[in-house]
């Protein structure tokens, strides 16, 4: 490992104050640097040692960038935007302003009175 690139990973390692994820990328780096084997460097991070080959295969293509994590966009949105505004609008309200004879707002309740295309059930 070149000596900058060894040198920023100590350093992330040292001070401890970057996100997790960067820390342990950082920690897989030195320790595959300093000659140890994947189920190794598995263990000392508790990760699985796939992702520690991912980790060292994505830093030779890279480089250092291969600390900063690449979140995916998730899982897509169950509810519009109009229906999480019902939502709200209706869960801040009390209910005997709209009608119903209770107090407060339960999940179930709130399912009840929201309109079928509101959420998937």
């Amino acid at each position: 490992m070149p000596g900058q690139e060894g040198q920023k990973l100590q350093q992330i390692v040292r001070r401890g104050s970057t996100s997790t994820v960067r820390y342990r990328r950082a920690m897989m780096l030195l320790a595959s640097g300093g000659g140890n084997r994947v189920p190794v460097i598995a263990q000392l991070v508790q990760a699985d040692e796939d992702t520690v080959r991912d980790v060292i295969h994505r830093f030779n293509e890279i480089s250092l960038a291969c600390l900063d994590p690449r979140w995916a966009g998730g899982r897509p949105r169950l509810l519009s935007d109009d229906d999480e505004d019902f939502v709200i609008q209706t869960a801040t309200t009390r209910p005997t302003k709209l009608g119903q004879p209770f107090t407060r707002w339960s999940i179930r309740k709130l399912a009840a009175k929201a309109p079928p295309t509101a959420w998937p059930r």
